[in-house]
């Protein structure tokens, strides 16, 4: 009669699935997590109801449990599963690296203790079963949205353009049921965000042990052969945190330390001098729980990003100042490049480099016209000519000379460009990926600010420092484009442009903590002070 009864009620779930065009997924409902136990799918919306349950949470167990057939996700016939304890591991991992008390730990572990009764031959009422299977699946999703797809703020107020994708947290809970190792889940978040992870829960071990040791001096730098008490605690300080290989208690600035410095600087974006001086000692002594909320900041950008990135594409970490080119998943180089100051940004969002510009034009932008080049123009008009700028009314170029310049303050009735050429401020290619903020890779004259460590310069646009190398990069599948006849094109000033097929995603991104691909942990200063502003969203409980 038992089994009879249970197969009429999954006929009946099928029947309810079927009818509404939704049918269990096979691929992963197969006999090793199928459950004899099911679920009668009117009881939902009394559960709705009664814990006041928001609609985004009803839609996720609602598609749940009718791609199930409604067969119960957290018990079977011999009570309890381990979903329940990878769950409540997991709810406790998070709670712990984010300090999150959000969703209620204590309940779910309750939860799981009222439910082991069973195993000690207590048959649970029916209604609490009921209870426990749906607390345990909405606090799942609950706690999914909060993990893996960060705050609920739309991110484009926190000035971030690139869309956030909906993620699958169902794919996430069928492989908790199907599995008892942790190792087998999928999560849905990039590799970026799990090693970061790994680095918060370092940083909070260290912070729980004490912190970093204080460094002070009162020279104003300390380097080789020199000697200073202070570079006992630096010692501990670098072998903490993995600068330093070698355990070293002497107060002698030696060849190993120096070699620690470097590593450090080079993690933190400073000169690599290998001396111990003021730039180098304000990171030292940043303090560790900001440090950690740097990691948590990051983390909660990299939820933001698609779980899996195309193959092939190129990055540009705007606090880094750094252009990277990934190849089948891999960076395989990087370059400087000069990024927008302060009072104009360079934007985060993601395009699709489409087309290089050889010996390009540069229209210039109407703030440029009004800001830089009117006053200069006003003062003596020949400072067009002498920077090849050109002076347009609709089609038509003007004599500059034949304008009464002295008439107009905050609007100009003409459009200008500056000719191709070696001094043209785009250099001599540029790469154009359509977007709404008038945003593009390009080359530079100004090759002088490379060699800055803080290279936000620019208008907004994107300065490369090896453009001719990444033209090369991007058109080396066109045969028709060798180096050969890129480099003969930019001898002359004849502007060229070539399509790029196919295109390729450029990601603009802002992440002022990361690992790189060497597994070091990098941090870098928040330029545009977008940390600050979403420290006040994410730590906001704090206040």
């Amino acid at each position: 009669i038992y089994l009879l009864f249970s197969f009429a009620l999954m006929s009946c779930g099928k029947n309810k699935a079927a009818n509404k065009g939704i049918l269990p997924d096979t691929s992963i409902y197969s006999s090793q997590n199928y459950s004899e136990k099911i679920l009668d799918s009117t009881i939902l919306a009394n559960f709705y109801q009664k814990y006041h349950t928001e609609d985004s949470v009803q839609t996720q167990i609602t598609e749940f449990y009718k791609r199930r057939n409604y067969q119960y996700a957290w018990f079977d016939k011999n009570g309890i599963t381990e979903a329940c304890h990878i769950f409540y591991n997991q709810l406790q991992n998070f709670s712990s690296d984010f300090d999150d008390q959000s969703i209620n730990t204590k309940l779910i572990d309750s939860l799981i203790n009222i439910a082991h009764k069973e195993d000690k031959n207590t048959i649970l009422p029916e209604s609490e079963t009921h209870k426990i299977e749906f607390l345990l699946t909405s606090n799942f999703f609950k706690y999914a949205e909060k993990s893996f797809g960060g705050i609920a703020k739309n991110t484009y107020d926190l000035e971030w353009f690139i869309p956030r994708k909906k993620k699958n947290y169902q794919s996430l809970l069928d492989s908790i049921i199907s599995t008892s190792k942790n190792s087998n889940l999928q999560y849905p978040v990039n590799q970026y965000y799990k090693t970061l992870t790994v680095e918060l829960r370092k940083y909070k071990a260290i912070e729980k042990s004490g912190g970093f040791p204080e460094i002070t001096t009162l020279k104003k730098q300390i380097s080789v052969g020199e000697t200073d008490t202070c570079l006992v605690y630096l010692k501990r300080y670098l072998l903490i945190s993995g600068d330093l290989k070698t355990e070293n208690t002497t107060m002698i600035f030696d060849e190993n330390l120096k070699t620690a410095i470097i590593s450090f600087q080079n993690r933190f974006g400073l000169t690599e001098s290998g001396i111990l001086n003021k730039a180098t000692l304000n990171e030292l002594n940043t303090p560790i729980k900001e440090r950690i909320q740097q990691i948590m900041i990051n983390l909660e950008r990299l939820r933001w990003l698609p779980e899996e990135m195309e193959p092939n594409f190129l990055m540009v970490n705007i606090p880094e100042f750094k252009l990277h080119i990934f190849e089948n998943g891999k960076p395989i180089s990087e370059s400087k490049v000069v990024v927008g100051k302060m009072a104009t940004k360079t934007s985060i969002f993601k395009g699709q480099l489409s087309t290089v510009v050889l010996n390009p034009y540069w229209g210039l932008p109407n703030s440029i016209v009004i800001n830089e080049v009117l006053p200069k123009i006003k003062s003596n008009v020949s400072y067009l000519s002498r920077n090849n700028i050109e002076v347009f009314s609709k089609n038509s170029i003007i004599d500059p000379r034949t304008v009464n310049w002295s008439q107009y303050k905050t609007q100009v009735p003409y459009n200008f460009r500056q000719k191709p050429g070696k001094n043209n401020s785009l250099g001599k290619i540029k790469f154009l990926f359509p977007n709404n903020y008038n945003i593009y890779l390009h080359d530079t004259p100004s090759k002088s600010l490379f060699a800055e460590t803080n290279r936000s310069f620019s208008h907004g646009c994107i300065r490369v420092e090896n453009p001719k190398n990444l033209a090369e990069y991007i058109l080396r599948n066109d045969k028709q484009w060798n180096i050969d006849h890129i480099e003969k094109i930019l001898k002359t000033d004849i502007e060229k442009r070539i399509t790029v097929k196919p295109t390729i995603p450029v990601y603009l991104l802002y992440l002022t903590a990361w690992v790189d691909q060497k597994g070091n942990l990098n941090f870098r200063k928040d330029i545009y002070h977008h940390d600050k502003k979403l420290a006040l969203e994410i730590f906001a409980k704090e206040k």
